[in-house]
This record gives structure tokens, sequence and C-alpha cells, in this order.
């Protein structure tokens, strides 16, 4: 219901040995969320097959042009960012997401992130990175609680929502029955 969406994406050219264990982000604890995510960043930091990209895209933008259109967009952006030129490469995208028609070696799993380590890195990394920009965002937000839940619709947000009003944090597509 508020703030940034955020898509991550892994590529990784080589084995993924070092994924082994890892699960969908949704049924990890934070604090295993942040034990894998630490862990894939610093692999990215020592070794060159390895490489993420994470895409912020607005609020004011999801309600402009619809959650579909801004996964679609955030999804392009990552791929510019990791596939190089010469690269043989395989897209694996988790649920509804699929990349621009250029990308030809795509496909879109259902439950992807439970049934391939590579989209659970995906989803781990980008769900602790929005986590700790939705800790930053309390400290101007405060009265929104945005520290606990995290911009989802829990009911003390809500709460917050109809006491407060909308900040411009707030996806307004997502929050018109509560104003």
């Amino acid at each position: 219901m508020a703030g940034p969406m955020m898509v991550g994406a892994v590529a990784v050219f080589g084995n993924l040995d070092f994924l082994d264990g890892i699960r969908d982000s949704k049924k990890l604890t934070k604090l295993q969320r942040e034990k894998w995510s630490k862990k894939i960043w610093d692999l990215k930091e020592i070794n060159q097959n390895i490489n993420i990209a994470i895409i912020s895209i607005a609020p004011d933008v999801i309600d402009k042009f619809g959650i579909s259109a801004s996964l679609k967009l955030a999804v392009g952006k990552c791929l510019k960012i990791l596939v190089r030129a010469d690269d043989q490469f395989e897209i694996m995208l988790d649920g509804s997401l699929y990349a621009p028609p250029e990308y030809q070696n795509q496909q879109t799993i259902i439950k992807g992130d439970e049934k391939f380590p590579i989209i659970s890195a995906a989803s781990v990394v980008a769900k602790v990175y929005r986590d700790a920009q939705m800790v930053k965002l309390h400290e101007k937000y405060p009265e929104y609680g945005f520290n606990k839940h995290k911009g989802y619709g829990t009911a003390s947000h809500i709460a917050a929502i109809k006491k407060h009003g909308l900040s411009p944090l707030h996806r307004k597509s997502f929050c018109r029955r509560l104003v």
C-alpha cells in the first residue's frame, strides 16, 4: 500500500551451488533473509560471475501506469543492467513477471521463487533492500509505522491512514477505499 516497488534480479554465470538451501523470501524469517542477502552481496563483491540489479519504482509511477506496466518496466531496467551483449543466458521470472519482448529466452514460472534458487535469490535481495528503505522512510513519516509493517496493509497501517490520511509514499490506487 505504501513505498516503492522493488524488483530484484540476480545473474549467475556458472555454478549455483552457493544457493543451496535458499527459499522463497516469504518463507524465510527476517534474520534468514538478511543472512542470505548479505551472502549474495558479499559473493558479488569477490566474484565476477554474479551480478545483482534492484530497481525501485515510485508510488506515483505505479499509480500512473499500473502495477503490471510498472513491473515490466522494472524487469526491463534490471535486464539492461545485468545482460552483457555476448552472454548466452536464460531469463527465469517469477509469478506474473514478463521481460520486454526483445529478451527471447525467457520463461515465467508460477511460484518460481519456491522452485528455483536463482529466483529466490532475486526475491530475497529485493525484499531486504525494500524493507531497509521502508525503515529509513519511517524516520520521515513515523506516524505510519513503516518500520513495523513495511507498507503492507496491516490493521495498524490502515488505522494510521484513517487517522493521518495518505502520505506521498502511499500508492493512491491501492488505498482508494480507505480515504
